[in-house]
């Protein structure tokens, strides 16, 4: 057993080990979007089916001494296809939807390795069967997600602090060779030893029933929705935070810990309590929803973890319940896989063809409590009567807090919807506590299940009017790789104050006004008190500037723009393009000539020749998610040398959740520059005018070699006292920590 407990071990770790680095890896190359670790995610998946597949094919057609030559050469072949690193081949020359070629970089690169790592749990399981009839071999898959929980939690914590990407890859392609050599001696031995077919307990499994059509779709359907609860909530965190590996291996190592206690003994699943968890984490997620962005991060990080780390539980412990005799192993596993992959493919390729924002939360806490029901109909747990009244009178009162939180101030007025709410629930509650206590006749497993589908039917309504609700007001939304943008309107009646707001997730990225003669004024976080207007101002050359600026937004840097001058607009959406030309204006509107180049910024700036800029300015957030490839020392030597000796770098550090400023401080002294730190208020228009309610509070730091610019009363007056020496480490391409600088 020991020599299948370590390859399995030794495999999972190699297979989850690569994913974090090799997302790290492109990351830069693909903007920083969360779409890119989604992207990483569903080719993972598809090629954990892959091996799966292949694992049962193998083990059901193949004779067991061709299976263990099948598999060696295949070994063979996946130690000649290293190294796993992508070469710089495959950057992006374009700008547009980067999904396909993502996924053909992973399979160009590590393809056949990680098919061989991902077959390795259900074909060693098979044989360790065959060579031990009698011995359950469902242990060794939760041994399997103790590898893959180890190889996560040890990357941000260990090896992504300790070594480069580059010592990571060689380390990894060494264990792949102690992997080959481990399942190199199983497969010896399932050659000296192959199995009698006419045992006796091979006449027994004959006589197994097979699983039946209803078992298969929910070891399907289970995974599936465990697997969109996952991703879903990275999409979130990812898109409101930072596009970093510490939160990819958060979810998903409380993924992994999820079929560890699952499939390690049926004593730690119980239907009743995890249900009765599921409610209350339901509920804090509907309260999450309706803060937003008021919610601190820490505490939406723990909510959003909560709700998946519960659902999971519930799907993963359904589906061991559901578990066949270990002749059906294989295909077992194959299922799973496949939900895994389809709830991938549903999050990275249809919901952003389908949705207009990340709704697949939304869908899939519905479908979580759909197939709740649908286990609780097919199977009675051996609960009293009176729990599983308890237990869906819960419920019902949860959902009724749920839904009377989401609706207030909504469609049907304050009171009245209150009023049905809290009235429909009672009654449910109330009805259902009477006839407990009456001890009516009833048949209990019908009525809690009604009462259950009265709480996803509240559940429903809570988050179908958040949907409505994040909808309401939008001229225009667009939703794609690289996250989504909403156009609002507002005040429309009044012609002085009629402007549009352009949001990224939920983060106001520009305002313009409508009229004519107001459209050209700035506003928002580039307001006259800002470090940005201040060092463009004060800038000893005051004609033909020549400005870089990496993230377009809605364009209201372009309103500095004056005859003369020179703006190079770096942008990697286009949709923000599309929406920068109309409605907005401040492009066509600016006096200065402009270009806009399609593409990451820090990878179009490498391939391009020097544009001495007297500016670079950078503003290229995603939501209020940190762009971290563009502030690495490696950026910071791409930005330099397109920029003047004497010239500046300004760069937007305004951020909700993180501490920026010692960062970009640290880039600052590696490159020899001096840096100014600029914080302005709401509504700090510089002349005294009040409820200037357009202009937004900023945060701007200003670098420069130039001593008699940085030495500008207007800049020094302003700038925030020095900060206390950092302990950060300087932030490169193979180095970023974010748990310092959190606020």
């Amino acid at each position: 057993m020991f020599a299948f407990a370590l390859t399995i071990f030794t495999g999972a770790f190699l297979l989850f080990q690569i994913q974090p680095l090799i997302g790290k890896y492109i990351l830069p190359w693909f903007g920083g979007a969360p779409g890119v670790w989604t992207t990483c995610m569903l080719f993972f998946q598809m090629l954990l089916l892959g091996g799966y597949a292949y694992a049962h094919a193998l083990s059901r057609r193949v004779a067991p001494r061709t299976q263990a030559i099948v598999h060696g050469v295949l070994l063979v072949a996946a130690l000649a296809s290293l190294p796993i690193t992508p070469g710089d081949h495959w950057k992006p020359q374009a700008a547009g939807d980067p999904t396909w070629r993502i996924l053909a970089l992973l399979l160009a690169s590590l393809g056949l390795p990680y098919l061989v790592l991902a077959a390795t749990g259900p074909l060693m399981q098979e044989w360790f069967r065959r060579l031990t009839p009698g011995a359950s071999p469902y242990r060794l898959y939760a041994l399997s997600n103790v590898g893959s929980l180890l190889a996560l939690v040890s990357y941000p914590f260990f090896f992504e602090m300790q070594f480069t990407r580059a010592t990571q890859a060689r380390m990894w392609s060494w264990g792949l060779v102690a992997y080959a050599v481990c399942c190199g001696f199983c497969a010896y031995r399932l050659w000296r030893q192959p199995v009698v077919a006419a045992t006796a307990s091979a006449v027994r499994e004959e006589k197994v029933p097979a699983p039946t059509l209803i078992q298969r779709l929910l070891w399907m359907a289970l995974p599936a929705c465990g697997s969109v609860l996952l991703l879903a909530v990275t999409n979130k965190m990812c898109q409101d935070v930072a596009v970093i590996p510490f939160l990819w291996v958060l979810l998903l190592a409380l993924y992994l810990v999820t079929f560890i206690i699952c499939f390690d003994s049926p004593r730690w699943y119980s239907r009743f309590y995890w249900t009765l968890a599921l409610a209350v984490a339901t509920v804090l997620a509907c309260v999450a929803l309706h803060e937003g962005a008021d919610m601190p991060i820490v505490r939406q990080v723990a909510i959003y973890s909560g709700v998946m780390f519960v659902a999971c539980m519930i799907c993963h412990g359904e589906v061991y319940r559901l578990k066949p005799h270990p002749r059906h192993l294989t295909s077992f596993y194959l299922m799973i896989s496949a939900g895994g992959a389809i709830g991938g493919l549903f999050v990275a390729l249809v919901a952003p063809f389908v949705f207009d924002n990340f709704y697949e939360l939304h869908l899939g806490l519905v479908a979580m409590a759909v197939l709740l029901i649908a286990v609780c109909l097919r199977d009675r747990e051996a609960l009293s009567p009176r729990r599983w009244l308890l237990l869906a009178v819960l419920l019902v009162a949860t959902a009724t807090v749920a839904t009377d939180r989401l609706l207030a101030g909504g469609w049907l007025g304050f009171t009245a919807q209150r009023w049905l709410v809290w009235t429909g629930g009672g009654v449910l509650v109330a009805g259902g506590l009477l006839a407990a206590w009456r001890g009516l006749a009833l048949n209990w497993h019908r009525v809690t299940c009604g009462l259950l589908g009265a709480g996803l039917v509240g559940l429903v309504v809570a988050l179908g009017h958040h949907m409505r609700q994040a909808g309401e007001g939008a001229l225009l939304k667009a939703r794609n790789f690289y996250g989504v943008l909403s156009v609002l309107e507002y005040r429309k009646e009044e012609p002085d104050a009629h402007y549009y707001t352009l949001l990224h997730g939920r983060i106001t990225h520009g305002l313009q006004f409508a009229a004519a003669d107001r459209a050209a004024m700035i506003t928002s976080y580039f307001g006259p008190r800002t470090g940005i207007a201040l060092a463009i101002k004060n800038f000893p050359r005051q004609e033909n500037q020549r400005i870089g600026l990496l993230g377009l937004g809605v364009g209201t840097i372009a309103a500095y723009g004056k005859p003369g001058d020179y703006l190079r607009i770096y942008e990697i959406d286009p949709q923000v393009k599309a929406i920068a030309e109309k409605p907005f204006s401040y492009v066509a509107l600016s006096k200065a000539k402009i270009d806009i180049v399609m593409g990451d910024g820090r990878l179009s700036m490498e391939n391009e020749p020097a544009q001495n800029f007297d500016f670079l300015i950078m503003d290229a957030f995603s939501s209020d998610a940190v762009p971290v490839h563009l502030l690495t020392r490696e950026a910071f030597e791409i930005y330099l040398r397109h920029l003047k000796p004497d010239g500046a770098i300004l760069v937007n550090i305004s951020n909700r959740y993180l501490d920026l400023r010692p960062v970009v401080e640290n880039a600052a002294r590696a490159f020899g520059l001096r840096a100014h730190t600029i914080a302005s208020e709401d509504g700090d228009s510089g002349d005294g005018e009040e409820g200037a309610w357009w202009l937004y509070g900023a945060t701007w730091m200003v670098l420069s070699r130039n001593e008699a610019f940085m030495a500008h009363r207007e800049l020094t007056t302003v700038a925030l006292p020095p900060a206390p020496a950092n302990t950060i480490p300087l932030w490169t391409d193979d180095y970023t920590s974010m748990f310092r600088i959190l606020q």
